[in-house]
């Protein structure tokens, strides 16, 4: 499991420009069954993104074609972690025994 960070970058101002392209590429993430949430950081921070199911160079490679990261709107930060409790409706979400 994954949890990528989008965090405002030197582009920030842009982010209206490039919003509808960002959204298309969550609903592909989410379409593709690899995004499981998606949200803000707070207060206003950015964006973050829980993944699941995917390879790590190959969503690293969907994470760079995200509009907001190509145009320099955030900066992302992939974070993986091997979960080990969750409750049994997140149990998928386990890594190996």
């Amino acid at each position: 499991m994954f949890v990528i960070f989008l965090k405002f970058a030197a582009n920030k101002a842009a982010a209206p420009d490039h919003m509808e392209a960002h959204n298309a590429w969550l609903a592909q993430g989410f379409a593709d069954g690899v995004f499981l949430c998606a949200g803000s950081l707070l207060p206003g921070a950015g964006g973050a993104v829980l993944a699941h199911g995917e390879a790590r160079d190959a969503l690293e490679a969907r994470v760079q074609a995200d509009p907001f990261v190509a145009q320099g709107v955030v900066s992302a930060e992939i974070h993986e972690i091997d979960a080990r409790r969750t409750i049994p409706e997140l149990d998928f979400l386990k890594g190996p025994a």
